[in-house]
């Protein structure tokens, strides 16, 4: 083990949940070191608040820990110590998909999950690279083979996934529709680069189709619900859903016919499954993300909160008070 040993610290902060049934059973307490047999530990400056922590704390996530556990998914901070060959050297400013325990002072992590960040990126903003823009990387350039110049509707466009989505985008040269049921975000998501917003509660099926001339090229659904119907209807021929999640809640179901005549595909992007099977694309994407980085992406964090309030962070998160992303700091 290459580095100082952790082990020799006393003790740490984390959240805990303690129960599944959601933010309010999360508290901050003092927990054991991280085990650092084989494993790369860091000193955590910023953890990201995503979806699926917020899931989990209810267990209905499609990764289900027993209470008690640390959730946090995505993390940043500096190399305590590393195993012996891993190429890790302690000191180092990464960030690491973690799965678990990142809402806390230290976090073991696989070295496989541990990539380098540039001296550009704060740790807030490094963060924030992994889950969002990760997914939406993967699922723009690879699932939904965008092209220059192509128009881009992203649903939920005020949220995490909603603002990577559009930065994103915009980075490959789309046009994209902004489509957000919050007031006053309309000079926040153009902005981030939003050619034209449109309000979910007035027929924004029909305001797409107005502004695209007959569909657009590329639909970005995490929302499911009762969006999805209008979401097929507002695509070109060889037009792409493509499909993050689900939170609005309702799973939609979908008559084939519809994707056979009108020549739609409908994509799923589901990026922590498609890293089982491959999880080379873990650098691959994560190397894609900087170059984005290098020619102007600047990651969005909009939501900044200490460690000891990771409750409500994630109970803002839930009540849609986020706008962009929820970063711990520490």
């Amino acid at each position: 083990m290459s580095g100082g040993a952790p082990s020799m610290l006393a003790g740490m902060r984390a959240a805990v949940v303690t129960e599944l049934s959601g933010p309010s059973a999360t508290i901050v307490r003092d927990v054991d070191e991280p085990t650092a047999d084989g494993m790369v530990v860091l000193d955590v400056k910023a953890s990201g608040v995503c979806f699926p922590d917020l899931l989990m704390t209810h267990g209905k996530y499609q990764i289900r820990p027993e209470p008690p556990f640390v959730p946090g998914t995505e993390v940043a901070g500096v190399v305590l110590s590393a195993p012996d060959g891993s190429g890790i050297e302690p000191g180092a400013r990464v960030l690491a998909f973690a799965g678990l325990g990142g809402y806390a002072e230290r976090v073991a992590v696989a070295p496989e999950m541990v990539l380098p960040i540039p001296d550009s990126l704060g740790f807030a903003e490094a963060a924030s690279l992994i889950i969002n823009y990760q997914t939406m990387e993967f699922a723009l350039a690879r699932r939904a083979r965008l092209q220059p110049g192509e128009t881009v509707v992203v649903l939920g466009a005020a949220g995490g996934i909603g603002t990577s989505s559009i930065q994103l985008a915009k980075a490959h040269g789309a046009r994209v529709i902004a489509v957000v049921r919050r007031e006053g975000v309309d000079d926040f998501l153009r902005d981030l680069g939003a050619d034209e917003v449109v309000r979910l509660a007035d027929g924004w099926g029909a305001r797409v189709r107005e502004l695209t001339e007959g569909g657009a090229h590329v639909v970005v659904d995490p929302v499911g619900g009762d969006t999805f119907d209008e979401a097929v209807r507002v695509l070109a021929p060889e037009g792409r859903l493509v499909v993050i999640g689900f939170a609005g809640g309702g799973i939609p179901e979908l008559k084939l016919n519809r994707v056979l005549f009108r020549n739609i595909s409908i994509v799923g992007a589901a990026w922590g499954e498609f890293l089982r099977s491959r999880p080379e694309a873990y650098r691959e994407v994560h190397e894609a993300l900087l170059r984005h980085v290098e020619n102007g992406l600047e990651p969005l964090v909009r939501a900044r909160y200490a460690l000891e309030d990771a409750p409500r962070a994630l109970a803002d998160l839930e009540a849609g008070e986020v706008l962009g992303k929820a970063v711990l700091v520490q």
